[in-house]
């Protein structure tokens, strides 16, 4: 029996066709020659079925994401007859569980669109990028989000959708207050003490609930710094982490002193209020202001809320960087496949699919190719988008390639609401926040 040539250490075979430059083609090329010649056959392998699991999207039967995947897997099978893609999309509440229970059991799938990829990566179970996609669709990725998929300096994790932070605001509340839109902190609360003053219920909305509390502490993280209107984040530029530095303590005392204290924020603590609340609140026209998602452009739509989008303010200008968040793609070596998985993956991350899966779900592109398309396009959907695409180049991540991210995230949705909570010590909940994650990071590193 011949050995199977698609080796993951040394990469000949099939897996090397995709590298990158004519000499290694040329290379695999004569393997490939000799193996048929000696009788292996071909590495090809008719009849593939690649498993796929996937989150959903949409917030109805009528709009899940399956619907979106059993259109693009058919369309590459009648393309591919030795090809199958079976899809499984579960909700983001089951999603990253499922694939864990599955990688755990012995039975990763072949590829998972997940929001974390570095877990597996550091425990060896993924393909690298470059084993799997064409040359051309890796250089159409938005660098920074590329950038972020790295596990110790190599791609694992592929962008496989997007999205910034603006701060929306209404504004018929606004004209009812006669304000405009803020540029700093300082406008940001005098506005809401004139939003108040009109009785508006949500001033401005804080969620640091449960929920997604690690996305607006972000946000004010970045906005928060003295030099270049930019804070620390979460991490420094190196990785390592900062949550208790000088500027991020400093800005959640003034979230605390300036907003919550003076009675800003509403009427549920901040760190009882979850996002989705809060999203609610504003489509039923009882917020002011807040930090929203491209999700948000719809819902407030829907209910007929005339609102606005500006980028969010910082301490003395516009903030250095929005907040970006990506989902992502990712290929399980468990199964081989790699050359199946990877013509997948160039099929998915065509131009038109692109676009497509960014528009039917009001998401931002993760390609210059559709980014680009998106960005000129007068359809009335892109433009509503723009804000978003606008922001996105000078975006800066979650920390994704830290395995220790997802114990530092829970903990933060756990603790950060109490930082601005009445007697609360913005102070003592960083730092014990700092400890937490620094404990975490050197876990994940032994």
């Amino acid at each position: 029996m011949c050995p199977h040539i698609e080796r993951s250490d040394s990469r000949v075979g099939a897996l090397t066709v995709r590298r990158r430059t004519a000499e290694t083609i040329a290379v695999v090329s004569a393997l490939g020659m000799t193996a048929v010649l000696g009788g292996c056959g071909s590495t090809d392998s008719s009849d593939v079925t690649l498993r796929l699991v996937a989150a959903d999207y949409g917030d109805s039967a009528a709009n899940s994401s399956k619907k979106y995947w059993d259109k693009l897997a058919a369309a590459y099978e009648s393309g591919h007859p030795g090809v199958k893609v079976e899809v499984s999309v579960y909700s983001w509440n089951d999603v990253d569980r499922k694939v864990k229970e599955m990688v755990d059991a012995g039975h990763a799938p072949d590829l998972a669109q997940i929001g974390a990829y570095a877990d597996y990566a550091a425990a060896g179970k993924l393909y690298q990028a470059s084993d799997l996609l064409s040359i051309r669709t890796q250089a159409d990725f938005l660098s920074q989000l590329s950038d972020a998929g790295e596990w110790k300096h190599v791609q694992y994790g592929i962008p496989f959708a997007a999205s910034t932070r603006v701060l929306f605001y209404n504004k018929t509340l606004f004209a009812r207050a006669g304000i405009t839109p803020p540029t700093t902190w300082a406008e940001l609360a005098s506005d809401a003490k004139a939003l108040r003053a009109k009785g508006v219920t949500y001033p401005y909305a804080l969620p640091l609930g449960p929920e997604e509390a690690q996305a607006e502490t972000m946000q004010w993280l970045l906005s928060g710094g003295y030099t270049d209107n930019g804070g620390n984040g979460y991490t420094d530029d190196i990785g390592t982490y900062t949550i208790d530095s000088a500027q991020n303590i400093q800005t959640f005392t003034w979230l605390k002193d300036e907003l919550v204290d003076k009675g800003l924020t509403g009427p549920v603590a901040p760190g009882k209020l979850n996002r989705a609340d809060a999203f609610t609140a504003f489509a039923d026209g009882r917020v002011g202001m807040l930090n929203g998602h491209p999700a948000l452009i719809q819902q407030a739509a829907k209910k007929g809320v005339s609102f606005g989008m500006v980028p969010m303010p910082g301490r003395n200008g516009t903030a250095r960087a929005s907040m970006g968040v990506a989902d992502w793609m990712m290929g399980f070596r468990q199964n081989g496949h790699a050359e199946q998985i990877g013509d997948f993956l160039d099929y998915v991350y065509a131009r038109k699919n692109v676009l497509a899966f960014s528009r039917a779900y009001g998401l931002l592109p993760v390609t210059d190719s559709a980014s680009g398309a998106m960005s000129q396009s007068d359809v009335a959907a892109d433009k509503s988008l723009r804000p978003f695409l606008d922001q996105l180049p000078t975006s800066q991540l979650y920390p994704v390639g830290k395995t220790s991210w997802a114990a530092v995230s829970a903990a933060v949705k756990k603790d950060i609401g109490q930082a601005v909570a009445p007697g609360g010590s913005p102070a003592g909940v960083l730092t014990r926040l700092q400890a937490a994650a620094t404990a975490a990071d050197s876990s994940n590193a032994s």
